[in-house]
């Protein structure tokens, strides 16, 4: 049995987002290899902060939307592990 994730819809969507984002976190080493201006640098590693900042967030969404609004509609020990799981994640999501 293969079990449903809340993301499974958007999986070749956010499978093509990380392999641009690989190919950026390649691009910042072949930057460093080059002995490229520092600051330049810089802006492409504050690009793949957000670009995976966004990927994060749209799967936090997709979470939210499948897996914690399942559990609570069933109630229980279920949801509340839902809801605890949900906000540790928002928590790493902050502080990172």
């Amino acid at each position: 049995m293969t079990t449903s994730r809340g993301y499974s819809a958007q999986k070749d969507n956010h499978a093509k987002r990380l392999r641009r984002i690989e190919g950026q976190v390649r691009g910042i080493a072949k930057m460093i290899d080059d002995d490229k201006y520092c600051i330049d640098i810089l802006t492409q590693i504050s690009a793949v902060n957000s670009a995976l900042r966004s990927v994060a967030l749209s799967l936090l969404d997709e979470h939210l939307d499948h897996c914690v609004t399942r559990a609570v509609a069933e109630g229980g020990d279920e949801a509340d592990r839902k809801l605890a799981e949900a906000s540790a994640a928002i928590a790493r999501l902050v502080r990172s």
